[in-house]
């Protein structure tokens, strides 16, 4: 089944269900980097701002961002590899760089 003839798709030549597959996980781990650098940035600015004061509250909460934002990272990382790892032992092309 040709999905691109079907409803034209806007984002080029996607004649197959792993095509579209290859879509999703392609933007899904660009909207993953983007949301991390943003946790990154808020959790570092969480830190600094309340480095001078004398409230121990704030800082524990940039620190839960940031180690939120690490933990992250490390799943987007690893479910990167994995997927890596599933093209290969199929021998399918999941990822453009396969």
């Amino acid at each position: 089944m040709n999905i691109n003839a079907m409803f034209k798709s806007p984002f080029g030549e996607i004649g197959k269900i792993g095509d579209l597959v290859s879509l999703f996980l392609n933007i899904a781990f660009v909207v993953s980097g983007l949301i991390l650098l943003f946790f990154f940035i808020m959790g570092g600015i969480g830190m600094i701002a309340s480095a001078g004061q004398s409230d121990p509250q704030k800082a524990e909460q940039a620190k839960k961002t940031v180690t939120s934002a690490i933990i992250g990272f490390v799943i987007v990382f690893a479910s990167y590899w994995i997927v890596q790892l599933v093209g290969n032992i199929t021998n399918v092309p999941i990822l453009p760089n396969q």
